[in-house]
C-alpha cells in the first residue's frame, strides 16, 4: 500500500478535524431567527439552525 492510500491519522486528539468558519446571530425571538434563516438562505449561504 502507498502512502497515498493509507488512511489519513486521526488528530491529538483522536477526531478528524476540518478547519471551518462561522457567524453566530443573536435573535430576539424565534421568528426573528426564521427570518434571518430564510434570508441567508436565499443569499446562497449554508446555514443551521441551534437553540441555546
Amino acid at each position: 500500500m502507498t502512502n497515498k492510500n493509507l488512511p489519513k491519522p486521526l488528530g491529538k486528539n483522536g477526531f478528524k478535524y476540518r478547519e471551518q468558519y462561522g457567524v453566530i446571530v443573536i435573535c430576539a425571538d424565534e421568528k426573528q431567527q426564521e427570518s434571518i434563516f430564510n434570508d441567508l438562505k436565499k443569499q446562497g449561504h449554508k446555514c443551521k439552525v441551534v437553540t441555546v
